[in-house]
């Protein structure tokens, strides 16, 4: 999952989103993906430490994340295709993403960071399309 939320952040670095969006993206995904994970039998404490935050942050904030690059040239406008040859190695959140989403359907588990970083993959709408319906999205609790 920290794979999805880093093609997101690439996306929101890419699009020059700035700091504070990266810090809720990030706050966002980890909500996102403790969702998820706690619906499969997860547990929350798991994804506080080094293995779960630890590695989010890394994984969308490190240069040499594969991931987090496929998410800027994504918004720069490239398709996926050409974003995954540029990338030149194995994007494992491209597969992720869809994997992810239909685990999210199995369990009825709201994950619009992943829904929209799927959507851009499958070319139905642009990244910056993607982060304004995001940000259309009405405020909950980080908990949600």
């Amino acid at each position: 999952m920290k794979n999805v939320i880093a093609i997101a952040a690439g996306i929101t670095a890419g699009l020059e989103l700035g700091h504070s969006a990266m810090a809720a993206l990030v706050t966002r995904g980890i909500a996102e993906i403790s969702r998820l994970a706690v619906a499969c039998g997860g547990r929350p404490e798991t994804l506080a430490g080094l293995s779960g935050l630890g590695d989010l942050v890394l994984t969308c904030t490190g240069d040499l994340s594969r991931n987090r690059q496929m998410g800027m040239m994504l918004a720069k406008g490239l398709s996926v295709e050409a974003a995954r040859e540029k990338v030149g190695q194995v994007v494992e959140g491209e597969k992720t993403t869809f994997a992810a989403c239909k685990m999210a359907e199995v369990h009825g588990i709201e994950m619009p960071i992943s829904q929209i970083v799927r959507a851009v993959l499958l070319d139905q709408i642009t990244a910056r399309e993607g982060v304004q319906q995001l940000l259309a999205r009405p405020e909950k609790s980080e908990r949600e």
